[in-house]
């Protein structure tokens, strides 16, 4: 076994998301496309005295969270537009939304569509994850 390896599996790991991300979110992190395992745990961490070793129940450190970086997840697609199962499905960084366009290469791809959406906004989609 090589001594450098820090994962066997790298594919959940704790990761630097935006305060106040809650579980089941999609996140971009970098280049890396996840959804949220967990809390971000600021507002835990705000709101206890005196947490262990400065960490929430889930481990994570303030503006960290488990982060699954592989799976499908059933996540709403904000947009009207909609969907085919294979079509992309884009993220809006900033606040953590799924959309059908990439906004002119703004938006970049966060996966793919495994079930049809319809024109209903906010419309829940399994959308594979792509990275």
């Amino acid at each position: 076994m090589a001594r450098n390896e820090v994962y066997k599996v790298g594919n959940f790991v704790s990761l630097p998301v935006p305060v106040g991300t809650k579980s089941g979110e999609p996140v971009r992190v970098g280049n890396l496309n996840g959804v949220a395992q967990v809390d971000e745990p600021t507002a835990y961490l705000a709101a206890t005295s005196n947490p262990p070793y400065n960490e929430a129940p889930s481990g994570n450190k303030a503006g960290y969270a488990s982060v699954a970086l592989e799976g499908a997840f059933s996540i709403p697609v904000a947009t009207t537009t909609t969907l085919a199962v294979g079509a992309p499905v884009y993220i809006v960084t900033a606040s953590r939304t799924l959309t059908t366009t990439d906004n002119s290469g703004a938006n970049p791809v966060f996966g793919h569509a495994l079930t049809p959406k319809g024109s209903t906004a906010n419309q829940l989609v399994v959308v594979r994850i792509a990275n």
